[in-house]
């Protein structure tokens, strides 16, 4: 008779072959009713309605959202496929949206189908799929990316509701840079007669700059015969050039949202005081700051450090070659990581309060900061050197986040826009802010993606002459509420001023973080 692990490893066998397959929402069908529930006994399989259901991890915390935000997407395209077979497409709205680059888990997916039910079906962690009983768009009008079936971007624009433009500017003017010319959009105008439709995309387009785009949908609407009126559906401007070839949404989507949140950040964040005259004296106090900084850096990202650690593996007084499955060998490894790391950092600290380009120095350093935050991991076996080599090959996922990080094909178009207007901001504190914040959103690597972006900041702190910021692993909470706000819906205010507290704080000289006593 087999013991009940013996079970468990039957089980797990069953769900792995379901995995190599790429299988991501699993049907009760898919497995027998005994490996099933020995699964969701033990945690590694999530109920997600009735019949369906998703791998899970046993040990995720109760209401841990990350494995379902993960699989959000998968799921939906077969969970869409096995219920309406090729006659289902996502709403124009979110399908624009995606072809935006915005990826982002909705609360409500909406979706067309003549066999919709006109009602939700409610899914995990508040989620749901409305599916809408329409006709679908001709076959020439449906794009598939990833599995999901959207409407083509040219007509997803014609088809979104008129409000897109006002409550998501950044999808809708990304979408409108991705033409360089208005063929595409030109042709579906005239088939259909879309007077009204013509006038508010000319508006748009000449919104972000495409005026020969506008002029030729006035122009030619006009010459067929219909009388148009161009309206801006924006509400507002942007004094922004985008590149005309610009082909990729995300290199699009960076240089908009930087530029749709600075106003926001300027008009939030202390102004600042300059770069200091005693450059020694500020690299010597960011020497003081070190132990602080890194035990409340690392203890943000989970390490269970102590400064007596921190400060054991500063000296060298550590045992590189402890048992790497050593929790405190693991945390020592990330400390000494972290030392290497900050020691590169302090040399850009150096360069930008030399006078050099604060966006060009961290263009140029930031691999270097990467490869020492990792070196120790390396040397122990626990990271591959390969993964030092550039920016992901893979997915990543952000813990409990609605936001989903750029895919790695699209980190390679979106790290040189990045840094192409990092290093042409004048405004420090919209460096600073907007620096943190968009390297984050995209998520360039695997791991340390937070302690790269805190470094990023503080180098930016330099530059505009601010103290260097330690932000409190008891504020760790609000600092990613005020991230996910940033990420998921484009408010960037809670972010400006919660990091502008954190650079007044340091200005007047008060204690923001500490070290636990003893």
């Amino acid at each position: 008779m087999a013991l009940p692990h013996e079970k468990l490893a039957e089980a797990l066998a069953a769900l792995k072959v379901l995995q190599d397959q790429h299988i991501v929402a699993i049907r009760s069908t898919d497995l027998s009713r005994t490996h099933r529930e020995r699964l969701l006994k033990n945690g590694f399989l999530q109920q997600v309605m009735k019949g369906w259901y998703v791998p899970s991890n046993p040990h995720q915390r109760q209401g841990e959202t990350t494995g379902w935000y993960a699989s959000f997407w998968d799921f939906c395209t077969s969970y869409l496929n096995d219920r309406f077979g090729k006659d289902w497409c996502i709403a124009p709205e979110p399908s624009l949206s995606f072809h935006a680059g915005n990826r982002t888990v909705p609360g409500q997916l909406l979706v067309r189908s003549p066999a919709g039910g006109n009602k939700p079906t409610a899914l995990l962690h508040g989620t749901s799929i409305f599916d809408t009983r329409a006709s679908m768009p001709a076959a020439r009008d449906i794009a598939e990316i990833d599995g999901l079936r959207l409407y083509a971007l040219p007509a997803a624009l014609l088809e979104a509701s008129p409000s897109i433009f006002a409550q998501k500017p950044t999808d809708a003017r990304t979408a409108l840079a991705m033409f360089s010319d208005g063929s595409e959009i030109l042709a579906r105008l005239l088939e259909g007669g879309h007077s009204t439709i013509a006038g508010r995309l000319a508006g748009a387009f000449r919104n972000i700059g495409r005026e020969r785009i506008a002029d030729d949908i006035m122009r030619s609407m006009q010459a067929a015969g219909y009388t148009v009126r161009e309206a801006d559906p924006f509400d507002t401007r942007l004094e922004l050039s985008l590149p005309r070839r610009e082909t990729s949404p995300y290199a699009g989507r960076i240089r908009l949202m930087w530029q749709e949140m600075r106003g926001a950040v300027i008009d939030n964040f202390p102004e600042a005081p300059g770069r200091p005259n005693d450059v020694n004296g500020y690299l010597r106090h960011v020497d003081d700051i070190y132990v602080t900084d890194a035990y409340h850096s690392l203890s943000i990202e989970g390490y269970r450090v102590s400064p007596e650690l921190i400060d054991r593996v500063r000296s060298g007084n550590w045992n590189p070659d402890g048992d790497p499955q050593d929790g405190e060998h693991r945390d020592a490894l990330a400390a000494r990581g972290y030392y290497q790391a900050f020691e590169a950092v302090k040399r850009s600290v150096r360069s930008v309060l030399a006078n050099e380009n604060a966006g060009r120095v961290v263009d140029d350093d930031h691999r270097e900061w990467y490869r020492e935050l990792f070196a120790p991991s390396v040397a122990a076996g626990i990271v591959k050197p390969g993964d030092l080599a550039g920016y992901r090959s893979d997915r990543v996922f952000i813990r409990n986040s609605m936001h989903v990080p750029l895919p790695p094909n699209a980190v390679r178009d979106a790290m040189p826009a990045f840094f192409e207007i990092l290093e042409a901001e004048e405004h420090p504190g919209v460096r600073l802010v907007l620096g943190h914040f968009i390297f984050v959103y995209i998520h360039p690597y695997m791991d340390g993606n937070g302690r790269m972006g805190r470094f990023l900041m503080n180098v930016m702190m330099a530059a505009g002459g601010y103290p260097w910021a330690v932000i409190p692993v008891q504020r760790r909470a609000a600092y990613m509420a005020a991230l996910e706000q940033a990420s998921v819906h484009q408010d960037i205010v809670p972010f400006s001023r919660f990091l502008g507290e954190l650079a007044d704080q340091g200005m007047s000289g008060k204690v923001t973080a500490t070290l636990p006593a003893g």
